[in-house]
């Protein structure tokens, strides 16, 4: 940062740091003894697809990867496009297997930023529920290097604001969370959200 970029009040943008993706398991033990949410299973890696045989080639290879994981039980991983055109690679595991699954994302955004795409990533989310129909997603953005709780409504575009507001504090200790409200962006019928 220069000393122009101090006097004009602008600030260097926090750098990924994809290791953050580690601290999901140990959130997930605060996040069901403080408010009984374990997690789905499903999670999945956002990003902005590019035309062209690199693009491609990388996105094959993040897929790949994944498959070619001999304890995975279950379906393949998935690869799907939002009514926004952006893409999802979304991976599956038991519930119980959080670890393998933060493994799967990380793997993902690590091989797509390897290869030169790591500005098409957008964000990751975990998915989470109650003993109830509450849905929250964890959500981990990318540029930012922070997380945010998305809590939505079941069966609408609503969100529980309440909720993720509390959810955030629980988790203050476990991830990075993202000060910047404005940022918590909803993630309309993402999976792990909807299933």
């Amino acid at each position: 940062m220069g000393f122009l970029d101090i006097l004009l009040g602008r600030s260097k943008p926090a750098a990924p740091d994809l290791d953050q993706l580690f601290g999901l398991p140990s959130a997930a033990v605060t996040l069901q003894a403080a408010a009984g949410f374990t997690p789905t299973g499903t999670g999945a890696v956002c990003f902005a697809s590019v035309e062209g045989a690199a693009f491609a080639e990388a996105h094959r290879e993040a897929q790949a990867l994944l498959d070619a994981d001999t304890g995975r039980t279950g379906p393949p991983v998935e690869v799907g496009r939002d009514e926004y055109g952006y893409s999802w690679l979304v991976s599956r595991r038991t519930p119980e297997d959080l670890p393998a699954l933060v493994s799967d994302l990380h793997a993902v955004n690590s091989a797509l930023e390897d290869s030169g795409f790591g500005p098409q990533l957008l964000c990751s989310v975990v998915g989470f529920k109650d003993s109830g129909r509450q849905r929250l997603g964890l959500v981990y953005l990318y540029k930012r290097g922070t997380f945010y709780p998305l809590c939505t409504l079941p069966g609408r575009h609503e969100r529980d604001n309440a909720l993720e507001f509390q959810v955030a504090a629980q988790l203050e200790n476990d991830l990075r969370i993202e000060k910047d409200k404005t940022r918590w962006f909803p993630i309309w019928d993402a999976p792990g959200l909807i299933d």
